[in-house]
């Protein structure tokens, strides 16, 4: 699969393409979006939105979620307001998500049958992980994207200034919904 890819970069670059998708590293919207990184969105979301390459920061993680109020997705968000000049964060959810009904013990149980020691369990779970919260999903979307917008607009680094929105989106149709 590798050798695919980098056989198709190397045409790509060889032909200029990628001049289509020159931009500055400054979103022209001013906007960071996070997202989840379901596969029916890499296209579906931009277009659905009426994005084009250098328009936003895209923000993507496994349910849209913060998990951690000092993570890389926190991290994230604050480079864009401080260095890139992003005014307005965009919480974009799904129907559908994989993350909703997460069960930590199946995916555990995963880990195990891939070749995940047990061993290397518990010096995971004494090194502070809580694989129960860690690894746990969310009833709803519209939940899960409440909770997420009130971690940004209540984090201390956020500035007051920032509009911060939170929408469902439709991973079949695109159609948005605000929450």
């Amino acid at each position: 699969m590798i050798d695919e890819i980098l056989k198709y970069n190397k045409e790509f670059v060889g032909q200029k393409q990628y001049e289509a998708y020159v931009s500055s590293k400054y979103p022209n919207k001013k906007i960071a979006i996070l997202s989840c990184m379901d596969t029916r969105l890499t296209e579906l979301l931009p277009a659905a939105l009426g994005l084009k390459n250098g328009d936003v920061k895209l923000i993507k993680n496994a349910g849209a979620v913060i998990s951690s109020p000092f993570g890389s997705v926190m991290r994230s968000l604050v480079v864009a307001i401080y260095d890139l000049n992003v005014d307005h964060i965009l919480v974009i959810g799904h129907h559908d998500c994989g993350m909703q009904s997460l069960d930590s013990k199946r995916i555990l149980k995963k880990m195990k049958d891939r070749g995940i020691t047990e061993e290397t369990i518990k010096l995971i779970k004494y090194c502070g992980i809580d694989f129960d919260s860690w690894l746990s999903g969310f009833e709803s979307a519209e939940e899960s994207v409440k909770t997420t917008v009130g971690i940004i607009e209540n984090h201390p680094l956020i500035p007051k200034d920032v509009k911060i929105y939170g929408l469902v989106i439709d991973p079949t149709t695109g159609k948005l919904e605000s929450v």
